[in-house]
Order: structure tokens, then sequence, then C-alpha cells
């Protein structure tokens, strides 16, 4: 029998995506670009051990927030800004399994240029992701912001959380979801990752409470 995409080589392969049989060419040409591949994919699952992201030397460098240095220290020091920013993002692929890694990416660059414009210039100047899955994300994102400096308020009487501090969490996001990211349209690979972190999330219309935020 035939690949059921090409119909010329011989299928060899089944594709939980095209529920069909395929050649090994088509399955590595076609893989994250024309079809929605689904995780459980024992095929992909090997690629993602053998396939390397690109470097980050080869990326667009202003994708990466070249200007925004991010110390060693904030790593720990922000911990609870990082594990809100990336629960949000875990929760927002749960509420819309349609989320790829582009959307995530497209998100978290939104959000970085606005606390970019305040960082550098305290004006608040409101970029928008072009379509409503990403801003969803924005949304989520921006709620657990909101979050965090209300439970800093209540138990500090004011909020440490400096924009410039924000737009190093969104930037080290940024630059993780490109590090690992297959870069194909339609890879999960982040959000894979994500959901190892976070498996309540993984399920859509999950309600379970956001991670404790503990104040040191």
């Amino acid at each position: 029998m035939s690949c059921a995409i090409c119909e010329t080589r011989k299928e060899k392969r089944f594709c939980l995506a095209v529920h069909g049989r395929i050649c090994p060419q088509c399955c590595g040409e076609q893989r994250e670009l024309r079809f929605d591949c689904p995780s459980e994919c024992v095929y992909l699952q090997q690629s993602r051990q053998h396939e390397r992201p690109r470097p980050m030397t080869e990326r667009d460098r202003e994708a990466l927030f070249p200007g925004v240095n991010i110390e060693e220290t904030f790593l720990y020091q922000h911990d609870n800004l990082l594990l809100g920013l990336s629960f949000a993002l875990a929760k927002s692929v749960g509420a819309n399994p349609d989320v790829k890694d582009p959307d995530l990416i497209a998100a978290l660059t939104t959000l970085g240029k606005t606390y970019q414009t305040l960082a550098q210039s305290g004006l608040l100047v409101e970029a928008t992701a072009p379509n409503p899955a990403e801003q969803a994300v924005v949304e989520e994102m921006k709620q657990v912001l909101a979050e965090l400096r209300q439970v800093e308020q209540q138990h500090l009487g004011t909020s440490r959380l400096r924009d410039a501090d924000i737009l190093k969490g969104i930037v080290f996001l940024t630059r993780m979801a490109y590090g690992r990211t297959s870069g194909r349209p339609k890879s999960k690979a982040f959000i894979e990752f994500l959901a190892e972190q976070f498996p309540d999330k993984a399920t859509p219309g999950s309600d379970e409470a956001a991670p404790r935020i503990i104040l040191s």
C-alpha cells in the first residue's frame, strides 16, 4: 500500500494525525507543519530525543530582547514571578488545547514589549497580540502579575515587584520557549515541557488554584 500523504512511497508507519499509514519521509517532512501531531505519537517522541532546537545565535536577535540582561541571582530571587508566569502559560494551554508554541511565544513577546516600554520610560503602552488566542494568554499572565502584586501588598504593605523585574521574567521565559520549541508552526515541545511542570493544567477546564505564593 502507498503512503496516505504522498501516495507514492510505501507506507511503513501509522500516523495518528492523518489516521492512516504513511511513509517515514512524509512523517519527517510534514511533522508539525501540515498536521497537529499528538504528543503520544511515538515518532514525535523519538524526534524530540534526537532533534536539537536551532541555536539562539541563528534566531532573530530582536525577538530575544538582547538589551535585557538577566543575572544568575535573578532566577532564585524571583522564583515566585517565574513560577506564576509559567503557571499562567500552562493554564492558558489547558483552557485552549489548540494553542501552539508560536502562540505562547507571540504572547510573551507582546507582554514583553509592554513592560520594556514601562521599564524604560514609565509609560504604559499596551501592546496587543495579533489574534484572540494569543491575547487570552497575555490576559492570563497579566492576571497572575496583578495577583502577585496584590499578595505582596497584603503581606508587606507594599509591592516590591518592579516593572524591570517583570520584564526580565518575561524575557527569561521567552528565551526558554525559543530554546525548547522545534520551531515548526504546530510545535508543542515547549507546551509539553510546561505540562510536565503543571500536569493539572493540561486538562481543559481545570480550576485548581495557582501555586501558593511564598514571600521571603
